[in-house]
């Protein structure tokens, strides 16, 4: 079963990618990733940027606080359903 799955994802990933006629539409940095025309201007690349920023920070905070939420009040609310 492990090798079925093993199996099945890597022919997902290198069935994955972007047809030749939308390869020569995007720009360098995004050929191979995904389907359509590449950003058109600046605030295409300034907005994808934006976006990327977010979601790092997004994740970075999540794990800190899933990892270790640091909160010892005992008054806390979560140790109402806890205990």
């Amino acid at each position: 079963m492990k090798k079925l799955i093993t199996f099945l994802l890597l022919m997902g990933f290198s069935i994955s990618k972007a047809c030749e006629a939308c390869n020569l539409q995007q720009p360098k940095i995004t050929r191979n990733l995904t389907h359509g025309t590449g950003p058109d201007n600046n605030w295409d690349w300034f907005i994808v940027g934006f976006i990327v920023l977010i979601t790092i920070y997004t994740l970075v905070y999540s794990l800190k606080y899933l990892l270790k939420p640091g909160e010892k009040d005992k008054s806390h609310i979560k140790y109402r359903f806890i205990e």
